[in-house]
This record gives structure tokens, C-alpha cells and sequence, in this order.
């Protein structure tokens, strides 16, 4: 009987799944100081953003012949000693998509009505100044004509895009890669292409009101140090569902504190699991810790995206 290890847990579905196939499925976690040592027993593994697949874990891959990651991105796996391993890899990019749009969604919606800071201080003030309270967090903003910039444009940023058209929001879009000049909505059932501004990374961190960065992890400097916030509007939003370290937390705390950055929503952090706490505690952030792709629509299409391509890689 094959064996996967899913140190990370696995979706009750695609465990089912992968057992009605004859696969003995492991989610007992193995601890990083110890899976070098044991991950060469096992045919397949699946692992989240927890575990880290170096190339010292991989120096005795056994029989391992496929890794999957839950989720998107592969920052935490050695792709390179993967391949040199002859170990296939692959990840579940679609699957979450939505599920981390619609955060973003829900942080900018958040703080544009104020309820990051209103949910901190009701609990504690709500009962015995709330006249206080409704005065200091009126006079909200509605997204209704904003200007969103999403930096990044594949599937998330996409899925973004359409939810924010839903709002009546305007998209700037930017990507590395391609120049998106479309995106395709659909309405009650009825299809529409959307013509978007073909626009330069400047353009769109000087005009957003809103920014939202859905790009890799970055190897050595971040993507918006304190020089692309200094060309920012006063008082711009910026929104990291992505990974930590694409801002500059430092100048991003900078900025916060000096007004020029009027709020930031945060599901992503540099040291995670142990982020800045002066960053948390700041009364302009909302932050989440690492949620974007756990809405249970996600985690079950994510854990049927990884059943089905490791029953397919051994079926072959």
C-alpha cells in the first residue's frame, strides 16, 4: 500500500478520497527537526505553508515521488532539489482563488467603514460610551467609483478584480508578466468582458486609492518599500493577502504612523509564525493571522485538487 504523508492535515474529502483508492494516509504531524529522517518512507506528501521542504529534508527522498502543496505559491518547497530528486511538484493555485479575493474584499470593506477599530473598542467601551464611539467612527467611505490598484493579475488578482467590478469599484491593474487589458464577469448568468486601463506599476501605485499586492514571495528586497509609498496618495489603503515580506513592514509601520498610509489590511507576515507585534497592535491595521485560503469551500476543493492529481500521478 502506498503511503502519503499530509503533515500539514488534508481535507476529510480528500482523505476519504485518497483511502477509497488504496492509499494509507498519514496527518500525524511530523516535526521539521525530524522529517528528513522519515519523509524517504513515504510515496507522496502534502504539505501546507508550515512545513518547509528543503534541500536537507529531501537528501534521502526514498521512495518519494510526488509533492503536493495545499494552496498557492511553492516558496516553501526546494524546487530545484526536487527535480534533481526526480520528485514531482506541484500546487493547487485555482482552488483558493476565491477565497482570498473575497478577504480582501472584506478588509477593504472593513476599513473603509471603520469596523477594524470599532470591533477592538466596542467590546471594552460599547457599554458605557457609545455616543463616543458612533461620533469617533462615522464618516466612513463607500468604494463606490475607488480606485483599486491590484498588483498581480493572475487568478487571485482576477478574482479580485470581478468582485470589486461587483461594487462598482474602478480596477488598475498591473502584472510583471502580461499586460491585462480585459477581464472577463460574469452577472446573473450573463457574460461581460470589461475593458481595463493597460497601465505601468507607477501608474498604478500613484492613482489607486487602494492597493492590493498578489505576487510570489520576494527574494531579497520587498515590492513596496518606503520609495513606492512615498509616490502613493495620502491617506492610500494597501492590502497584503499574499506573502510577508512583499511590503516593507518597517516602512509600511513608518507610513501608518505618519498618516501617509491611512490603514492596512494584513492576512501575511515576515517571521510568521511569530510577527511584529508593534505591527498587530497597530490601530490602523487589520490583520488576520494567514486565512485567506480557509473558507471550508476552498479547503475542500483545494484537498480534492491534491487527491485527484496524486491518484491520477500513480495511475499513469
Amino acid at each position: 500500500m502506498r503511503r502519503i504523508l499530509a503533515n500539514d492535515g488534508i481535507h476529510p474529502e480528500a482523505q476519504h478520497l485518497l483511502e477509497e483508492a488504496g492509499f494509507e494516509v498519514i496527518t500525524q504531524k511530523v516535526p521539521q527537526s525530524e522529517l528528513a529522517g522519515v519523509i524517504g518512507n513515504f510515496d507522496a506528501a502534502i504539505v501546507r505553508s508550515a512545513t518547509k521542504i528543503t534541500a536537507d529534508v529531501l537528501a534521502d527522498s526514498g521512495k518519494l515521488k510526488i509533492l503536493g502543496r495545499a494552496g498557492v505559491g511553492l516558496d516553501n518547497i526546494d524546487t530545484e532539489a526536487a527535480k534533481q530528486a526526480g520528485i514531482e511538484v506541484f500546487n493547487t493555485p485555482s482552488a483558493s482563488s476565491k477565497a482570498v479575493a473575497s478577504l480582501v474584499i472584506a478588509m477593504i470593506s472593513g476599513i473603509a467603514r471603520n469596523l477594524h477599530l470599532a470591533a477592538r473598542t466596542m467590546p471594552v467601551k460599547g457599554a458605557t460610551h457609545f455616543s463616543e464611539l458612533k461620533k469617533q467612527y462615522a464618516g466612513g467611505m463607500e468604494l463606490e467609483g475607488k480606485k483599486l490598484g491590484i498588483i498581480g493579475f493572475g487568478r487571485i488578482g482576477q478574482e479580485l478584480g470581478k468582485m470589486a467590478v461587483g461594487l462598482n469599484m474602478e480596477i488598475l491593474p498591473y502584472d510583471a508578466y502580461f499586460k491585462p487589458d480585459t477581464l472577463a464577469c460574469e452577472f446573473a448568468g450573463k457574460k461581460v468582458k470589461i475593458q481595463l486601463k493597460v497601465l505601468s506599476f507607477e501608474d498604478v501605485i500613484s492613482e489607486a486609492d487602494i492597493i492590493s499586492v498578489h505576487v510570489p514571495a520576494q527574494k531579497g528586497s520587498a515590492l513596496i518599500t518606503a520609495e513606492e509609498i512615498s509616490k502613493m496618495k495620502d491617506g492610500v489603503i494597501l492590502i497584503n493577502t499574499a506573502r510577508g515580506g512583499i511590503i516593507d513592514e518597517t516602512a509600511l509601520l513608518a507610513a501608518l504612523n505618519s498618516g501617509k498610509v491611512m490603514a492596512a489590511g494584513l492576512d501575511v507576515f515576515v517571521n510568521e509564525p511569530t510577527p511584529d507585534a508593534a505591527l498587530l497592535a497597530h490601530p490602523s491595521v487589520f490583520a488576520t493571522p494567514h486565512t485567506g485560503a480557509e473558507t471550508a469551500e476552498a479547503q475542500k476543493r483545494i484537498g480534492q485538487a491534491l487527491a485527484g492529481r496524486i491518484i491520477d500521478f500513480f495511475e499513469m
